[in-house]
């Protein structure tokens, strides 16, 4: 029986981990930090449950997306709540106005055709496609799309001809790093075609999803360990020999899966011939995307409807697709669900942010956005400040330090449509028995971790295997 060691606790790392496990395999999963989970990690702020960095998922229907994977890792009956079928996404615009996103491609079609009635073919033409990619999203299981190699800006504006429609349908942009020059158009039409699909919200927060695999990880005869941070990874005739642990404990297996980024990954391991300079410069120099502000917000009882949508605001003159993370252009609000009752008890705004210094000033820094990123919100919500009781606030060097991802960023590298081969990263090293997984690899969020899982896992165990148990 082959032995795994799995590097990080995340979403992509605990989903290897079941697969392998499930397939026989000894697996340990080693976590730095004192919680597993990564962005699903919660954390309780004067009595709610905040997230992280997991909002809402896509896709969970039978016949959509998400659904045979959290079907195959036994997550869809988690506490799930739909979102507004009407409008599970509202994009404000100031000076334009509130525009809905409603679940079901001829839904969002009739709905924003409501607001932009000369329109109607164009959206029918960009939701159609939007489907036909999302409907083929397992071909890429046995190869690539041709659309990683595709401007998804050059698809926007070849397909829709008025410039506030374009700038309606970018307006959920913080799910994604919108870049005019880069964005592949899979990414911008598979994520999207996702949400579209059908919209969720999980009560309870990520840790369920965490929780979760990782019991069904020990079920299975593996182990998952925190306060495990490692060291050092030590390469002998070329594998990976030994995993050293902060403390002196050594560990060996025949597979290591790493779920950190991969300039993370790669130093952890020195003293090695098989990692050449060119290779290691190449990981080293990848862009990576955004970092995210958030402002966690308790709210006075009674104070504020619940909102079983999420709201994003953009200022007039915000670029959306040469997005300012200097500036507060654009913000996302997302409401939690309330264990009773028809009020929110709290909500995030998040807004794209560059990584900064701890300097002297950082906490009023802090405050400045938390207020600048309330302001833009309450455009579209109005009462918003008012109902407010506390406000909590991180940054990207707060993912940073819980992630180990560098500057913080919300998506992993950035993808490159003009080079694929070299932004879109293959699971496998030139160390054979080192593997990595995680969003920086393929496509990222949910649905993209969980594919990527899939494709870490088949080098060990074959495609064949795993698309015969996870397809319908």
């Amino acid at each position: 029986m082959d032995s795994v060691i799995v590097i990080g606790a995340g979403l992509g790392g605990l989903e290897v981990g079941y697969i392998l496990a499930r397939h026989g395999l000894r697996v340990t999963v080693l976590e730095q930090e004192r919680q597993i989970g990564g962005c699903l990690q919660t954390f309780r702020r004067l009595g709610r449950t905040f997230d992280t960095g997991f909002h809402y998922v896509g896709g969970l229907d039978e016949g959509q997306s998400l659904h045979p994977l959290f079907k195959y890792f036994n997550l869809l009956d988690l506490p799930w709540r739909r979102l507004d079928e009407d409008c599970f996404d509202e994009v404000f615009i100031e000076g334009a106005g509130a525009f809905p996103f409603a679940s079901g491609h001829e839904r969002f079609v009739e709905r924003l055709s409501e607001k932009f009635p000369g329109s109607r073919e164009e959206l029918r033409k960009y939701a159609s496609f939007l489907k036909g990619v999302g409907d083929h999203i397992f071909d890429s299981f046995d190869s690539p799309s041709e659309n990683f190699s595709k401007s998804a800006y050059e698809f926007l504006c070849g397909t829709v001809s008025d410039p506030l429609l374009r700038k309606v349908l970018s307006g959920t942009s913080l799910k994604m790093e919108l870049n005019a020059d880069t964005l592949p158009l899979y990414i911008f039409a598979q994520i999207n075609n996702s949400f579209i699909q059908s919209a969720w919200r999980l009560e309870g927060g990520g840790e369920l999803i965490a929780a979760r695999l990782a019991s069904q990880i020990e079920s299975f005869g593996g182990q998952v360990r925190t306060r495990a941070r490692v060291e050092h990874l030590v390469e002998e005739g070329g594998r990976i020999a030994r995993v050293e642990l902060e403390g002196g404990e050594t560990l060996s297996a025949d597979w290591v899966v790493s779920d950190a980024h991969p300039a993370v990954t790669l130093g952890l391991v020195s003293d090695t011939k098989m990692l050449r300079r060119i290779y290691r410069n190449r990981i080293s120099s990848l862009k990576n995307t955004f970092g995210m502000f958030t402002a966690n917000i308790c709210l006075k009882k009674d104070s504020l409807p619940y909102l079983n949508r999420n709201v994003f605001v953009h200022t007039a003159g915000a670029d959306l697709w040469r997005p300012d993370a200097s500036r507060t252009e654009s913000v996302l609000v997302h409401s939690y669900v309330p264990e009773e009752g028809s009020y929110s008890t709290h909500l995030d705004i998040l807004s794209p942010m560059s990584i900064d210094s701890r300097t002297e000033d950082y906490e009023a820094r802090k405050e400045a956005k938390a207020r600048e990123c309330l302001s833009l919100a309450e455009k579209a919500i109005p009462g918003l400040s008012d109902a407010v009781e506390r406000v909590f606030t991180s940054t990207p060097l707060t993912y940073e330090s819980y992630t180990g991802t560098p500057g913080g960023s919300a998506y992993g590298v950035a993808k490159d449509w003009m080079n694929p081969m070299g932004t879109i990263l293959s699971p496998r090293t030139p160390i054979p028995n080192l593997l990595m997984t995680g969003q920086s690899l393929n496509l990222h969020g949910i649905l993209g971790v969980s594919m990527t899982s899939v494709f870490t896992s088949a080098c060990i165990l074959g495609m064949d295997a795993l698309k015969a148990e996870i397809l319908p």
